[in-house]
């Protein structure tokens, strides 16, 4: 059975080597019909968008996002969705810059409801 990423709310477990994104970041899912977004900010990042698609366990997207600096960004992540023992969802990523060298893998997960 596939977990609906909709509604659910990610952040980093810890800060991004290479990356803007941090344990401040905070994602906000959407999902429909195999095509997932998120908006995100926090911590370095003033404001991130991403767009893609989802087959499976698997996320395929692009993110743009603007930095504290006013810098803009832009790569391609593909992510595995897996399940926490207490219910939450993992996502494993693996990225790379698009608009500038680097690239990398990081880890967030779902940060639980108030």
């Amino acid at each position: 059975m596939t977990i609906s990423l909709d509604g659910r709310r990610f952040r980093a477990v810890a800060d991004v080597v290479a990356g803007e994104v941090g344990t401040q970041t905070v994602f906000a899912y959407h999902e429909r019909a195999g095509e997932v977004w998120a908006e995100y900010a926090g911590g370095s990042i003033r404001r991130g968008h991403l767009v893609g698609t989802r087959t499976g366990d698997r996320l395929d997207f692009r993110y743009v996002q603007l930095n504290t600096d006013g810098q803009t960004s832009s790569g391609h992540c593909v992510s595995e969705v897996s399940v926490l023992p207490d219910g939450r969802v993992r996502l494993h990523e693996t990225w790379s810059w698009e608009s500038r060298p680097g690239s990398g893998s990081s880890v967030v997960e779902e940060v639980p409801a108030p």
